[in-house]
Formats: structure tokens, C-alpha cells, sequence
């Protein structure tokens, strides 16, 4: 500050962003004024000063300003006396009648301030005690200071970084009706803000809109993306089998691991109970296991650089997402009472379609579960920087092999054994999707009794193992959930080799579930048998 400036503030009459004062020793006084200019009761938004050396008329009087003095100043911010710390300043001016100290103070984004714990506002000229209106006041403007990490602009970012495409033709279409959409000529970047996606002060996306929009959104926001593990054993001791890091943007990831879970972790498949009779059963129910993997995606804390842990061991599944219980919810009252860390990112959940915002995910998810023969979820809070929960694996498929054993039906490695099962066939082949391997006591004595049997177009003969049986089933579900899926996607989603998916694949097409003429080039698979 000038002098120039310095003579408009104390030539006006003091008002409620200046203050004068001629004494150098009265510490309460100058941090209860600290303490008002950083409540800023008014709403100005624009600094206060303190101006020490001016009388209350206006008349510089000038003191003798040492280093001791101005120290002392400083030295209110953080002698521990004003929580929370103000923004401020401390200035010694020359005047041609003295010299003058200029402490000047910025509105807190975070009010209330307290001075020895009182709060100080300022209303005109003169200070006082906040009564219990302006503390609410107060505490109203501190909640709307805050802005969570999804809804930060992310600086570093630009319009660029962001698939508008994406946006366009996905999101949008879900998000608006159709002809609201059609009649909406905004600017792309007003449309992202419309959603918290895009910070149009700073011309940035926000951390949400690089969340659900990102070309390459490790760059940006590193731990953003679910490590998945799968091993072989019951401890991270065990040998990995199977890993895969879903790293792109939420738009491109939320469906992948939908797919994911219906595919390859329920592992869904008919267990026969009798030679007459089937049950359909899952070691983790898809719904139960989605929804604990979508409320971690959606309530975890961004701002840290570790991913979501997506293990699953031989007995179970883990998930653990950094990030405690958040605002009102407390490990006393979950999960009755929610809350949300990051609001835009469950708004946008919520358009897409994979969460409710209801807070009655985990309810349902522990009926499922039960009902699944998986046991409730475990929730562990032992942690307060993360949450991590258990989903165990469903005995259900055990209980059904023991009582298929008790009425006489063997059954091995989770399927009835059968010898040729040429009951089930269409044209001389055998439907490998539909032949439980039922046929008799004695079909167990064959060298071919783990085996189906398949003849293939050219009249020979070839046979189908368990280990085919299991992957030509978990490929089909993936092409009738997802028509559109690539070679590269059922290698990585379910673990097997390029060969594997290719075999399966011909059994499709032979066995008319697939259009054998059909071409994955032409852009979707065209399933002609649809099983549920």
C-alpha cells in the first residue's frame, strides 16, 4: 500500500473494513479486530485494515515502529489465540507525520473466526460478540466456501483433455429428454458446468468432468482406477492368477465392469441336482457384487493416488476404497444414514444408471447375499482413511452337490457326470451350452465320462472338457450381454488365451448361437439363440 491509498482509507470515517487506533500495546484489541475483518459479517468480500498510528478523527499521530512491534503483529495469526488462521498482512508505511503499520486482513473462507474463543464481527465502526444469528450466518457462508474434490477445478486441465463425445452422445442423451436436448443450443463448456463438469471462471474441467470424461485420466487424477486381482489361494500370499486395471474414465468403466462381474465373477452355471432336474447357481450374486463395487467407485477419496483393491480369493471377495465414513455417516448409525463425498460424481452415477441414491443399497445387498447363501457382507471401519468389505463366496453349490450325492447322482467338479449325451443334440452335434451330463449311474466308468462329445461340420468327432465347457458358457454370456465386445476384451475380462476365445467361438457358430456367417469386423455379434 501507498501513501496515496493509504490517506483515502483514513481521511473516510471508520466503517466496518477500517479501524484506527494510536496504541502499539493492546493485543486483545488488535486480534478481536483480526478476528472481525476475517468474519467479514457485511459480505464484502474485500480486505479490512487495521491502521495503527491514526487516530479515531482521522489524524495521522505516527509511532515508533520496530521490528519488535511488527513481529508481535505477525505474530497474532499464529500465536494459536484466532482459529481458524486468517489470511493477512503486516506493512510499515512512512508518512510525512509519522509513520503508520497497515495489518491488513482478508475475508476467511471458512468462518466462523474466534479470538480466545468468542466470535468478533464488525457492524459499522464498531466491533462486537457474534450473537447466535450472525454465528449462524456465519456457519452458512463457511458451508458454501467449501467445495469438494470432484467439484475443484482442475487447472491443469483443458476443454482438450475432456472426450466431448463422449459427453455429447452418452451422457447427455441419458441425462436430458430428448427434446429439451434438441432445443438446447448452448455452448458445450455451459453444458458441462450445467453439470459440474466444467469451471467456467477458470475455463477448466472440474475433477469430475476429467473423472467421466478424461482421455487419459491417470494423468490427471493417478489413483483414479480399480485394480482387479484374482488369487489362487485365500491370502495376497498366493499365486496371482488372474489381474486387470480398469483405468479409464468412469463413462468407459462403469459398464466394463458391469460386464465384468455378470461374466466372469458370478460365475453363473446349472449344477444337476438329479437326471431330471438343474439348479442355476452363482458364487457371487452380480447385483450384490455391483453395487458394492459401484458405491466404493462412488464414495471413495479422489484426492488420494491408491486405487480401489478389487481382490478376490478362492473363498472370497475384498473391496477397499480409500476414504472413511463421510459427513453424518459414523460406524453407529450405517448404513441407515448416508452422505456423499463427492456429490457430482453421485449425480452422474445416478444419470448413468448404476447407483440410486436411495440409501438402500447395502440393505438390499445384504438380503441378496443371504438369500445367495453368501452370508452378509462384512463391513471393516477398523481404518478411518479407508473401508474395505467382504462378500463371501456362496455355499449354495456345495450344499446342492451334497444332496445330489445323497439321492445317488454323482457329480464331479460341479457337474453331473454323463457318457455320450447324445440326448441333446441338434443335427448330429451335441448343444454344449444345454447337455448336463446326466445319463446314468454307470456313464461315470467310461474314459470319457468328464467329457462332451461333439461332432463337428466335416462329420469327425471332438470332445469338450469341463475347462472348455466352463469357457465356451462365460463367452457366450459375455457376447449376449454385450454384443459389441472385442477378441481383446473377452481375453482380458475372462482370463483366457486368444486361442481359447477363438475355439469357443467356432463351438458358438456351430452350434447355431452365433451367426456362423457373422464377422466380429462388422461391427456386433449376432446372437440367433438368446439364454437367459
Amino acid at each position: 500500500m501507498n501513501v496515496e491509498e493509504l490517506r483515502k482509507l483514513i481521511s473516510d470515517i471508520e466503517s466496518d473494513s477500517v479501524e484506527r487506533t494510536i496504541s502499539t500495546t493492546n493485543t486483545d484489541k488488535f486480534g478481536q479486530a483480526i478476528c472481525a475483518f476475517a468474519n467479514d459479517l457485511p459480505g464484502h468480500n474485500t480486505s479490512g485494515y487495521l491502521i495503527i498510528g491514526v487516530e479515531d478523527d482521522g489524524k495521522v499521530k505516527g509511532i515508533h515502529v520496530t521490528d519488535d512491534l511488527l513481529l508481535n503483529l505477525a505474530a497474532i495469526r499464529t500465536d494459536g489465540n484466532i482459529q481458524p488462521q486468517p489470511s493477512m498482512t503486516v506493512q510499515k508505511v512512512a508518512m510525512e507525520e509519522g509513520d503508520v503499520v497497515v495489518v491488513k486482513v482478508e475475508p476467511s473462507l471458512f468462518p466462523p473466526v474466534k479470538y480466545k474463543g468468542r466470535t468478533w464481527v464488525r457492524i459499522g465502526p464498531r466491533k462486537s460478540v457474534a450473537n447466535e444469528n450472525d454465528e449462524h450466518i456465519l456457519s452458512e457462508k463457511r458451508r458454501s466456501g467449501l467445495v469438494s474434490f470432484d467439484s475443484s477445478p482442475c487447472t491443469g486441465a483443458t476443454i482438450n483433455d475432456m472426450d466431448l463425445q463422449l459427453f455429447k452422445y452418452y451422457y447427455l442423451p441419458k441425462a436430458m429428454p430428448e427434446d429439451v436436448l434438441e432445443d438446447d443450443k448452448r455452448d458445450v463448456r455451459v453444458k458441462l458446468s450445467s453439470f459440474g463438469f466444467f469451471d467456467i471462471f477458470h475455463d477448466c474441467p472440474t475433477n469430475a468432468g476429467l473423472l467421466f470424461f478424461a482421455k487419459n485420466l491417470r494423468r490427471f487424477i493417478p489413483g483414479a482406477y480399480v485394480q482387479y486381482v484374482r488369487f489362487a489361494g485365500v491370502d495376497r500370499a498366493s499365486d496371482i492368477m488372474n489381474e486387470h486395471e480398469f483405468k479409464e474414465n468412469l463413462c468407459t468403466v462403469l459398464p466394463e465392469l458391469d460386464t465384468f462381474i455378470k461374466t466372469t465373477i458370478a460365475n453363473r452355471r446349472p449344477i444337476p441336482v438329479s437326471a431330471a432336474r438343474e439348479e442355476n447357481v452363482v458364487d457371487y450374486p452380480d447385483w450384490a457384487t455391483r453395487e458394492l463395487l459401484m458405491n466404493a467407485i462412488c464414495h471413495r477419496d479422489y484426492s488420494t493416488n491408491g486405487p480401489i483393491q478389487f481382490y478376490q480369493y478362492e473363498n472370497r471377495i475384498e473391496i477397499t476404497n480409500h476414504g472413511g465414513l463421510y459427513g453424518r455417516a459414523n460406524e453407529a448409525n450405517f448404513p441407515n444414514v448416508n452422505d456423499y463425498r463427492n456429490v457430482i460424481v453421485a449425480e452422474a452415477m445416478k444419470v448413468l444408471g448404476f447407483v440410486n441414491r436411495h440409501s438402500r443399497g447395502v440393505l438390499k445387498v445384504q438380503k441378496d447375499l443371504l438369500a445367495n447363501e453368501n452370508g452378509e457382507a462384512v463391513y471393516n471401519f477398523e481404518y478411518l482413511a479407508t473401508v474395505s468389505v467382504r462378500e463371501n463366496k456362496s455355499t449354495r453349490a456345495e450344499r446342492l452337490i451334497k444332496e445330489a450325492a445323497e439321492n445317488g447322482f454323482t457329480i464331479k467338479n460341479g457337474h453331473g457326470v454323463v457318457g455320450m449325451c447324445m440326448n441333446n443334440t441338434k443335427n448330429g452335434q451335441i448343444n454344449i451350452l444345454k447337455c448336463l451330463k446326466t445319463e446314468g449311474k454307470n456313464a461315470d466308468k467310461s474314459k470319457n465320462a468328464q467329457k462332451y462329445v461333439e461332432k463337428s461340420e466335416n462329420g469327425h468327432t471332438a470332445t469338450v472338457s469341463n475347462l472348455q465347457y466352463d469357457i465356451v458358457r462365460k463367452v457366450y454370456e459375455a457376447i449376449r450381454l454385450n454384443p459389441k465386445v472385442k477378441y481383446s476384451d473377452l481375453q482380458d475380462n475372462l482370463g483366457i488365451s486368444e486361442s481359447s476365445v477363438k475355439r469357443a467361438i467356432s463351438h458358438l457358430k456351430r452350434q447355431g448361437y452365433i451367426n456362423p456367417e457373422h464377422s466380429k469386423a462388422n461391427g456386433a455379434w449376432q446372437i440367433l439363440i438368446n439364454e437367459e
